[in-house]
């Protein structure tokens, strides 16, 4: 087989199933942060109980996330040793700093967190959990930095030879507009994910007969504000990383949209099924000029199509076909912004119901509620998924082709992918099973107030 598409296939895997864990361990970090700030101010017990039932899932959804992202790193020198030699000079350098500055913090701290209590004064021990909460938060921009370098390159210069990227400008790595829009959207993608849990678990607990009660309607009214001002950050977000997108991978966009030709002013597609051969549409339903008004603020402006960037970059960087997935590209983005909408109309309800101090939900409320916990997973994963396919063929944009950055077959074998990615799926299968067990166990487990 391929060695090309099987390494993709196991990064693809590998980084998916990480990324389950990441946006969780962002948001909960935080989230338990808040509650233990709560009972450091007021003193009151019940935050302290709540504080350490969401630290526990914190823990446990953190173990697993480190685990499956080791791997990853070591797969960049496997599978992709001639992107690692072309890039390595930059993103070798956030991905350090991400493992000796913010790993190392939130590691350290976590120790001091879980080991702490009773020990440390209650404001130092608080302190504690948001210095987790910014290492976690720090690991994110790390890493965001590396991944924004392939989505836009800066701060380089090319090696005489034409073999790498050396790294001229490292603060230009760290203002890079692309990931200003694109670390914003991550973090609040994380605040979302956790506040849909915290509406979830404490939804079930509030529609069985509980004699912690009171406090899982302190946890859903904490978690429903959390997860509408997520919501919020991330359509804010999203909204201007689209627009960044326009000047940056206008391609990404034309893809996303199944827009052919290039329009202005430029329609919203509702619903297309195109002929990607022949690059048309089959059948469309779209709306006049609000793509231009997503990409501009308003209903004027240009937006290039796939046709029209193809002929571009093929002039600009050689022959060659510069259209990624359509197909992918466009059901992803729906995908994501689906999610994100009934994101939007859940949280509401969750506030409105918190506002009414009505916690009593029929049985269609309680199972939206708790079903609702699947969407931020879904709207992350294929938002990701826009993202890194939605700029092919490149692996670094404009720079270096994904085919040019595997492995030679005759260095890692196609026989050997396979059987290093059967045993991630079995381990990695392994791994989420211990996952949604412990979580379950300690979610449904419900508060314990026993010291």
């Amino acid at each position: 087989m391929d060695t090309l598409l099987l390494a993709r296939a196991q990064f693809a895997f590998t980084s998916i199933f990480h990324f389950f864990f990441i946006p969780l361990t962002l948001g909960l970090s935080i989230f338990t942060a808040i509650l233990e700030t709560a009972y450091v101010k007021t003193g009151n017990e019940k935050y302290k109980h709540l504080t350490k039932f969401w630290g526990t899932l914190f823990l446990i959804n953190f173990a697993v996330g480190v685990v499956t992202g080791i791997v990853m790193e070591f797969q960049f020198g496997m599978n992709w040793s001639a992107y690692s030699r072309f890039v390595g000079d930059i993103v070798g350098v956030p991905l350090a700093i991400e493992t000796l500055l913010a790993f190392f913090i939130e590691s350290t701290f976590i120790g001091v967190w879980v080991f702490g209590w009773n020990k440390l004064p209650k404001a130092l021990h608080a302190a504690s959990i948001w210095i987790v909460a910014l290492g976690s938060t720090l690991s994110a921009f790390w890493i965001l930095v590396a991944n924004s370098f392939m989505q836009s390159p800066v701060g380089y210069k090319m090696a005489a030879n034409g073999s790498q990227v050396e790294m001229i400008d490292f603060f230009a790595l760290l203002f890079n507009p692309s990931l200003w829009k694109q670390f914003p959207h991550v973090l609040a993608g994380g605040v979302v994910t956790a506040g849909f849990l915290v509406i979830a678990v404490s939804a079930w607990h509030l529609g069985r007969e509980t004699k912690e009660r009171n406090a899982f309607e302190t946890s859903l009214k904490f978690g429903a504000i959390y997860a509408f001002i997520g919501t919020m950050l991330v359509v804010l977000a999203g909204h201007a990383q689209m627009q960044n997108l326009l000047t940056t991978q206008p391609m990404k966009v034309a893809a996303a949209e199944a827009l052919w030709e290039s329009e202005n002013p430029a329609s919203f597609s509702l619903f297309t099924i195109g002929d990607e051969e022949g690059l048309k549409d089959v059948f469309s339903i779209r709306v006049p000029g609000m793509l231009s008004f997503l990409a501009y603020n308003t209903f004027k402006g240009e937006v290039r199509g796939i046709k029209n960037l193809q002929k571009e970059y093929a002039v600009q960087y050689g022959p060659g076909n510069y259209i990624p997935s359509i197909v992918t590209a466009y059901w992803s983005f729906r995908f994501m912004v689906g999610a994100g909408t009934l994101m939007l109309f859940v949280s509401l309800l969750a506030l409105y119901k918190v506002i009414k101090e009505n916690y009593t939900f029929s049985p269609l409320v309680g199972a939206l509620l708790f079903w609702s916990l699947l969407l931020p997973w879904m709207a992350n994963t294929s938002g990701w998924i826009l993202a890194e396919m939605g700029r092919q063929p490149w692996i670094v944009f404009g720079l270096l082709k994904t085919e040019k950055g595997v492995t030679p077959a005759s260095v890692v074998s196609s026989s050997e992918l396979i059987f290093s990615l059967a045993v991630f799926v079995v381990i990695y299968a392994a791994l989420a099973g211990t996952d949604f067990f412990l979580l379950k166990k300690y979610a449904s487990a419900g508060i314990d107030t026993e010291e």
